[in-house]
């Protein structure tokens, strides 16, 4: 069976740095993918894509060695294991706040006897490869979502569930949760203890901690906290930024070519 490059970092100590994808474009997945990121999620919760949009970017991932993630629109085994069956590597599940959501999430990821997640990989097999069904529990990863303020009372909790490889901080979430504004990177006081009470959590129970970061400075914080996996924005974001700060450019040659012209 293919192996998890994800998995893989992690058991060298590595940090995975991952990429973003909320347009539904399997060209933009394959660009993304060709740029190198150890892996690339498919967001299928707040992101512009179904499952019909989401099976070519499969595929266009597939072209690369890069591992494709899917974040789920809830938690529902129904739609965990058809990404699962159309070749995704590993899922983030939102809003786990309790460990017996967190159960029902990883049984959702795994094969019986682990699981209760239904045979049939489609497409799993011929990215993964033959014997994707004996092996697939030891490679797929169940990533769950810490985003509000019952989920971190509950964190010691939800890290002690059998089978959980991760857990990703959804930051914007979070800090509404606890009564601030939404946002990357947040600095309240309140929002910065709970992401450092996380960190620590995990790294007592031995499981991997994740977070959405939108900058190069805050993801290189949280790695100093001890964070291993990184969501850098994504390509909207990256292409909101770009035309914005191309076009700024633009604007201000213009009215400097205007200026000399008087």
């Amino acid at each position: 069976m293919r192996a998890n490059n994800i998995r893989s970092i992690w058991s060298s100590g590595g940090t995975v740095y991952n990429g973003w994808l909320m347009v539904p474009s399997s060209v933009s997945a394959e660009m993304l993918a060709r740029q190198g990121w150890d892996s690339i999620t498919i967001d299928l919760q707040h992101g512009l894509i179904d499952y019909a949009d989401a099976l070519p970017m499969l595929q266009a991932i597939s072209c690369t060695d890069v591992t494709p993630m899917v974040r789920v629109p809830s938690l529902e085994s129904g739609i965990i294991g058809k990404m699962l069956d159309a070749g995704a590597y590993g899922v983030i599940c939102p809003m786990i706040n309790t460990r017996a959501q967190c159960e029902y999430f990883v049984r959702s990821c795994r094969y019986a006897p682990l699981g209760h997640r239904s045979m049939g990989p489609v497409r799993a097999t011929m990215y993964g490869g033959p014997d994707y069904g004996v092996k697939a529990n030891g490679e797929m990863i169940a990533m769950a979502m810490i985003e509000t303020a019952e989920a971190i009372e509950n964190i010691d909790e939800i890290l002690t569930t059998p089978g959980l490889d991760a857990i990703f901080v959804g930051p914007s979430d979070l800090s509404v949760s606890l009564g601030h504004a939404a946002g990357f990177d947040p600095r309240f006081p309140a929002v910065y203890d709970a992401i450092v009470k996380v960190a620590d959590a995990c790294r007592r129970h031995g499981i991997v901690a994740g977070i959405h970061t939108g900058s190069i400075a805050y993801t290189r914080e949280m790695e100093g906290l001890g964070y291993r996996f990184f969501a850098y924005l994504s390509e909207l974001r990256f292409m909101a930024l770009a035309g914005a700060e191309a076009l700024a450019g633009l604007r201000s040659r213009n009215v400097q070519v205007q200026e000399k012209s008087y």
